[in-house]
């Protein structure tokens, strides 16, 4: 399977593929990227110093409503565009096929747009379903469907039209990430609204039925959305950075089979002492579990890739990106099954050890390997030899390193300090610490995960501002070339 990861033969043929979508997801990704952290940022700080960060004369900066704003803008906005770019990207250079559909590609972007800002202003409103996600309403919901549905189909037909006979992996992984997200959002957002022309809606859920139909949505979300459409970026952009083929084409797929048909089952696990029956609860612990296997099946498929080619660790920055992105999936695949097991997750859960762990992966998995593919498809998309400066590049990979470091580890231990303060009881058998108490006791660590969150907010300017100065650079001929080198690349071989 050398398309896609070797010598474009296409290369020259600038009307052979439709880049122009590409190029302003890649801007819309960026755009969000800011917003998003900015809102992640300013939520921490009120947690910090709630008495300056409090404003109520203004009801939208009220953390119950930024805080899914937050969540949303960098999990939808910023990794949405990301995957709607990349995928689009890649699937044409590994088809050998423009993009199907004719403007359809721009309605799935400027469509997906509207989405994003319909959710947001809902948010800040205070407009949502007022469900464990804070869901937007039901119009939203609505509006968005019919974007996922084009997104399938321009997907789907570039596919079917494709001059490559082989379908490589990445776009397995981008398409059970297009169908699964498009299952789980119809199911969990089944809705009757009160009203033509009202806002408001009922879910089609109750009670513990509407709990478990939740977390199914919310960890299949984490599963497909947040692992599978990311991992399609870590099986195109790694070997291609690399110049190396995929380290082995058959665990790819066996990863890929094993990942969709473990993950479905694993949502249960959010709901230990609960009223979902036991038996379901242990079935959701069981195969998060088995979770481990593939997960970290494919964290060494994708660092054994750089075999032949350690040596780019010292020399490109992009690649130490990549790098360090597969060491925090592998640490969060891990992290996630240990949590999932009952006796764990009775001290672990409510606490900021869960909060920890969601941003090791978020921030450690997703937000690197995305930094690293746009680092690789700016020049690429624009035509330039090169970034406008690898140095810079350092300065984003080191600063956002420390950042996710300091949060995560400020969790790690204000998580486990929570729960070992709520489980306390007095020899009266009272709680021995009021919730107060353990709010007050985190104050550091709570400060820490500002700062934490403040440098990689950092590291996403600074990666603005070297995007912005390599597209301002003067054009040249060559593309899809590693930005350390303008020589071609040998054509790889299929990795079979």
């Amino acid at each position: 399977m050398s398309a896609g990861l070797g010598h474009d033969r296409f290369r020259s043929d600038e009307s052979r593929y439709e880049d122009g979508v590409v190029r302003a997801g890649v801007i819309a990704t960026m755009v969000w990227a800011i917003v998003g952290l900015g809102a992640g940022v300013l939520i921490a700080a009120q947690l910090s110093w709630p008495n300056q960060f409090y404003f109520p004369e203004y009801g939208f900066l009220n953390f119950g409503r930024l805080r899914p704003l937050h969540t949303s803008g960098v999990i939808f906005a910023f990794g949405g565009n990301a995957l709607i770019a990349t995928s689009f990207y890649v699937v044409q250079r590994t088809c050998k096929a423009r993009l199907a559909g004719g403007l359809w590609p721009w309605f799935v972007f400027w469509g997906y747009q509207l989405f994003i800002v319909l959710a947001a202003t809902g948010y800040v409103a205070g407009i949502t379903q007022s469900r464990e996600y804070a869901e937007p309403e039901w119009y939203v919901d609505l509006w968005l469907t019919i974007v996922w549905v084009a997104y399938l189909l321009v997907f789907l037909g570039t596919l079917w039209k494709r001059k490559e006979p082989h379908i490589y992996v990445a776009n397995w992984f981008y398409l059970s990430f297009i169908v699964t997200i498009a299952l789980l959002h119809v199911v969990n957002n089944l809705a009757m609204p009160v009203g033509l022309l009202e806002t408001r809606s009922y879910s089609a859920f109750a009670g513990v039925q509407d709990a478990l139909t939740q977390w199914w949505y919310g960890h299949n979300a984490v599963g497909f959305f947040l692992t599978a459409g990311f991992l399609a970026m870590m099986y195109y952009f790694v070997p291609k950075r690399a110049e190396r083929p995929v380290y082995s084409y058959r665990l790819s797929i066996v990863h890929f089979w094993s990942l969709i048909f473990i993950y479905i089952w694993a949502g249960p696990h959010h709901l230990h002492y609960t009223a979902l029956p036991q038996w379901a609860q242990t079935l959701g612990m069981t195969f998060s579990i088995m979770l481990w296997m593939p997960s970290w099946g494919g964290m060494i498929n994708g660092l054994m890739t750089l075999s032949g080619a350690w040596d780019k660790l010292r020399t490109d920055p992009v690649i130490r990106m990549m790098v360090v992105a597969m060491a925090f999936y592998g640490m969060a695949t891990f992290e996630g099954p240990l949590m999932s097991i009952r006796a764990v997750n009775s001290l672990s859960h409510y606490t900021d050890w869960t909060i920890g762990h969601v941003h090791s992966g978020a921030l450690g998995w997703n937000g690197l390997i995305t930094f690293a593919a746009v680092y690789c498809l700016v020049p690429w998309l624009w035509k330039k030899e090169r970034l406008y400066s690898l140095k810079l590049v350092e300065w984003h990979f080191w600063i956002a390193t420390s950042g996710i470091l300091l949060y995560i580890a400020a969790m790690w231990v204000s998580g486990i300090m929570e729960g070992l303060m709520w489980r306390e009881y007095t020899p009266q058998g009272f709680l021995a610490n009021s919730f107060v108490e353990t709010v007050a006791a985190k104050h550091i660590e709570n400060v820490i995960r500002t700062i934490g969150g403040l440098l990689f907010l950092s590291g996403a300017v600074i990666m603005t501002y070297n995007l912005w100065r390599t597209i301002r650079m003067p054009g040249t001929a060559q593309a899809e070339l590693p930005a350390t080198s303008a020589a071609p690349a040998p054509a790889l071989q299929a990795a079979e």
